[in-house]
């Protein structure tokens, strides 16, 4: 299933942002979701397929990482589990083959180490994507500050 999605993905019409611009041989936005789709699994074995070996993670709080099995074992110390609900992926204006920056935003969900559910914790990603490879990929989202809350050391 997941070589047919990535080959439908390379052959689809770009996103109506990016065709604005330069029609490319592939939607960098819908590369980005199915890459996030794999990860969320967790498969970081198969979500190696849309990274590039140069590949820099930088996730909340400025944790630096190099490999899509960093993501997967970082989330497995934050969670019990998690995923996340997309409610947007954008390319920005002016993406080319060279390069295409893109934003996937919504919300995580999931489960809390002690086994207490939670949802609508908001995050944003954000992607370089370079001749069809993920290059970058930084990280934000709410867990902090809710960890906080839970703690009773902030108030929401």
């Amino acid at each position: 299933m997941l070589v047919h999605n990535l080959e439908k993905m390379m052959h689809a019409a770009p996103s109506s942002i990016t065709s604005q611009a330069t029609a490319l041989p592939y939607d960098p936005a819908a590369l980005v979701d199915e890459y996030l789709r794999v990860l969320m699994i967790p498969d970081p074995v198969a979500a190696r397929r849309f990274v590039s070996p140069e590949l820099k993670i930088r996730f909340t709080g400025g944790r630096e990482m190099i490999d899509p099995a960093q993501c997967a074992a970082f989330n497995a110390t934050r969670y019990g589990w998690v995923k996340k609900r997309f409610e947007g992926t954008e390319v920005v204006a002016g993406a080319t083959v060279a390069q295409a920056i893109v934003y996937n935003r919504g919300t995580l969900y999931g489960v809390w180490p002690d086994g207490e559910a939670f949802e609508g914790n908001r995050y944003v990603d954000r992607y370089v994507v370079r001749h069809g490879l993920i290059v970058q990929m930084d990280v934000w989202n709410d867990s902090a500050e809710r960890l906080l809350v839970r703690a009773g050391l902030a108030e929401l």
